[in-house]
C-alpha cells in the first residue's frame, strides 16, 4: 500500500529516471542474449560450413544431441546431481569456516600476526596439488572431492573477510566503546554489518573457486559428475561429451553466482527495511 503511495507522489522526473533505468536494464540483457545468440549461431554454421572441425570442437547441435541422449540415459541429472552437492556443500563449509577464522583472527590480534604469513603461504599455494595428499588421507570419494574444494576457497574467505573486519571504521568502534560496548557487541553490531560487502565478494568468489574445486576432484578420482564425464569423454575421444559437459558447467556456476547476487539483493532490502 506504502509503495503505490509513494508510486503515485513521485515528481514526473522521478518517473522519467525509473523508466531510464529499466529500459537500461532491459538493453543490458538484450545484448547480453543476443551476444550469446550469436555465438552459437556463429558456432553452428562455422562447423557446418567446415571452417571449424566439428570432431574437435563440436557444435551445438550435436551437443543437444548428447544432452538429450544423457537424459534418456538417466545419466544426465544424475551427474548434475553429484557435482552441485559437493559444489555447495564445498561452497558452504569454504564460507562458514573461513568467515568463522576471521572472527577468531580479528577477536585476537596476536594470533592474527602469528597465522598472518601462514595464510598468506598457504594462499599463494597451489591447493590443487594438494588433491592427490586429499585422496590418500582421506579416501577417494565425494569426500576428498568436498575436501579440495573447501581447502582452495577457505583462505581466500579469511582474508577477504579480516581485511574487512579490520578496515572498519575505528571512530565507530571507539564511539560504541564510550556507551560500555563489549567485544561481542562491537562485532555483532559495528563491525558483521560493516562488513556485509566483504563477506558477500566473498561468497561470490567462492563459487568459482568451488566449482574448480570440485572439478579437479572429480578429475582426481570421481566416478561420476560433471569432472567425470570432462574427463571419459577426453579418454574416448567423444569431444561432444566433452564440450557437453563444459557447457553444463558453465550454465550450472551461472545459476549458482545469480543466487548469490538474489541473496544479497533480498539481505540489502532486508536491512533498509529494518533501518525504515
Amino acid at each position: 500500500m506504502s509503495n503505490h503511495i509513494e508510486k503515485s507522489q513521485a515528481s514526473p522526473e522521478h518517473k522519467e529516471y525509473l523508466k531510464k533505468v529499466r529500459r537500461r536494464k532491459f538493453s543490458i540483457l538484450a545484448a547480453q542474449i543476443s551476444i550469446l545468440v550469436l555465438f552459437f549461431v556463429g558456432w553452428e554454421l562455422a562447423a557446418q560450413y567446415k571452417i571449424i572441425d566439428a570432431f574437435i570442437t563440436s557444435q551445438p547441435s550435436r551437443i543437444f544431441k548428447t544432452i538429450v541422449n544423457l537424459y534418456k540415459e538417466g545419466q544426465l541429472f544424475k551427474h548434475i546431481g553429484i557435482t552441485c552437492f559437493e559444489t555447495i556443500v564445498g561452497f558452504v563449509l569454504g564460507t562458514v569456516f573461513g568467515t568463522l577464522i576471521a572472527i577468531v583472527l580479528w577477536w585476537s590480534n596476536f594470533l592474527a600476526k602469528v597465522l598472518e604469513p601462514y595464510l598468506v603461504v598457504f594462499n599463494s599455494l597451489p591447493k590443487i596439488a594438494l588433491g592427490p595428499i586429499f585422496i590418500i588421507w582421506i579416501g577417494a570419494g565425494p569426500t576428498s572431492i568436498i575436501a579440495i574444494a573447501l581447502t582452495i576457497s577457505l583462505v581466500v574467505t579469511i582474508l577477504e573477510v579480516l581485511n574487512g573486519f579490520l578496515d572498519v571504521d575505528s571512530e565507530k568502534i571507539k564511539l560504541v566503546k564510550t556507551f560500555g560496548a563489549t567485544r561481542l557487541q562491537i562485532l555483532i553490531k559495528v563491525v558483521l554489518p560493516s562488513t556485509f560487502p566483504n563477506i558477500i565478494n566473498a561468497l561470490k568468489i567462492n563459487v568459482g573457486l568451488s566449482w574448480v574445486g570440485v572439478i579437479v576432484g572429480e578429475f582426481l578420482v570421481s566416478k561420476a559428475g560433471i569432472g567425470y564425464l570432462i574427463v571419459y569423454g577426453g579418454q574416448v575421444f567423444q569431444l561432444d561429451l566433452v564440450m557437453t559437459s563444459v557447457l553444463i558447467l558453465a550454465v550450472a556456476a551461472a545459476v549458482m553466482y545469480k543466487g548469490v547476487a538474489h541473496l544479497q539483493r533480498m539481505l540489502i532490502k532486508s536491512s533498509i527495511n529494518r533501518e525504515s
